[in-house]
């Protein structure tokens, strides 16, 4: 590789590096400002969109909805439901099933929340075409094994 060559590799990098900064910010800001105007996290906010938009799912397809694992889901809706903001309904004919609902309080959330329910990340993903969104999947995982993350748990958690 010529010095050239090089040189140009190395402002790619920080060029991305940057990049990756300001998304992680922008991702944090967000956040913040959602729980500053609404009292909930950001990952809370997205559950109450969830649930606002198919009233009555079951906690499997809310993990689903929100790609996070199940357990990650029952927690949260445990801080939801402690700030009466969710029900859990047993109502049906098998009492084992749980079905989720919002509150009044619930729906008063998401009436003085931000436009994008699911995040400031997930509102600017939806706006990309599907081979922008082919190469930042196939480019993300190979950053995510060059740093000898294999098999980590940590996308199924919220950020």
């Amino acid at each position: 590789m010529s010095q050239d060559q090089d040189i140009h590799r190395q402002e790619k990098m920080r060029d991305v590096l940057q990049q990756l900064r300001v998304l992680f910010r922008s991702i944090q800001a967000h956040s913040r400002w959602v729980e500053k105007q609404c009292g909930v996290s950001a990952a809370q906010l997205w559950a109450l969109w969830e649930l606002h938009n198919a009233p009555g799912m079951r906690v499997s397809d809310l993990s689903r909805a929100l790609s996070v694992h199940q357990s990650t889901a029952s927690n949260m809706l445990d801080k939801l439901e402690e700030k009466h903001l969710i029900r859990r309904d047993r109502s049906g004919r098998d009492q084992r099933v749980v079905r989720l609902y919002l509150t009044e309080a619930g729906e008063a959330v998401l009436a003085r929340a931000p436009e994008h329910g699911q995040g400031a990340i997930m509102g600017a993903l939806v706006k990309l075409p599907d081979e922008v969104l082919d190469d930042l999947t196939d480019g993300l995982a190979r950053v995510i094994t060059e740093m000898g993350m294999h098999d980590s748990n940590d996308r199924m958690k919220p950020i």
